[in-house]
């Protein structure tokens, strides 16, 4: 099984040797760290050498607007093709707390999306109160030449269509075992099993029955039970479907 997104850092993590607990519980299935700011992509780079089974996305956040300098993007671009650097994110649109800087969201958005594009690159995607803005901009960036996948996918599954229809694929969370999770239950039961990709979003989202708690990597299993109930298909089927788009679109090697 492959986690796909989360945050293996110290800052998250507190530890080095809780950082290692915690990837070892993965028993050397994959993991995909995703980092948001100039600081943890330097961070991301280290972890990633120090674990086997670690791959990484590097971005900046679009909560971390203040580091999308452009040396921070010539950062950015110059380590994309780092030893085990997989792709870019996470990157996106917030405007869950303010739109006062939305124009500079859209800006370093359509940067890094080039950057996506350019090099041919999976593109991890944070959305949040932000559904028009980021499909309005994906449809005009997206062709096809690299995967995209919305992280923690949380609209509608009328919007979950639209997005379908550019070849968009969903990272479904520990929100799906939610009892408010209803929205994504119907977004995971309308789309395809090929365009699902399992995340945990670690430490964050602790799925249930672990929820409010440190969450791991390794919890992605109870991601995939849910998944498989709602499907109706074994969890067998889950994790060997989306193990095989994660490895794909990643380019990962097991």
């Amino acid at each position: 099984m492959v986690d796909t997104h989360c945050h293996l850092l110290l800052e998250e993590y507190k530890t080095l040797e809780h950082l290692q607990e915690i990837v070892s519980h993965m028993n050397g299935n994959l993991m995909i760290t995703s980092a948001t700011n100039r600081k943890n992509i330097q961070e991301t780079l280290e972890i990633v050498k120090k674990f086997p089974n670690v791959y990484g996305v590097i971005g900046i956040h679009p909560e971390e607007i203040d580091d999308g300098t452009e040396e921070n993007l010539n950062f950015l671009e110059s380590h994309l093709f780092d030893e085990k650097i997989v792709g870019i994110g996470e990157i996106g649109l917030d405007y869950h707390y303010t739109k006062e800087n939305r124009e500079q969201q859209i800006k370093l958005f359509e940067k890094q999306l080039q950057l996506a594009k350019k090099y041919q690159l999976p593109c991890v995607i944070h959305s949040r109160d932000a559904a028009q803005d980021t499909y309005n901009i994906l449809k005009k960036v997206v062709d096809g030449s690299f995967p995209v996948i919305l992280h923690c996918y949380g609209y509608s599954v009328e919007m979950a269509h639209e997005f379908l229809k550019l070849g968009i694929y969903f990272g479904i969370g520990g929100v799906v075992t939610f009892k408010n999770g209803v929205k994504l239950v119907e977004v995971v039961k309308e789309m395809p099993l090929e365009h699902l990709l399992l995340e945990t979003d670690s430490p964050y989202l602790s799925p249930e029955p672990y929820r409010g708690k440190e969450n791991e990597p390794i919890r992605i299993i109870n991601i995939a039970e849910k998944i498989a109930q709602i499907k109706n298909i074994s969890v067998e089927k889950v994790l060997e479907t989306t193990t095989k788009t994660a490895c794909t679109q990643f380019d990962l090697k097991r």
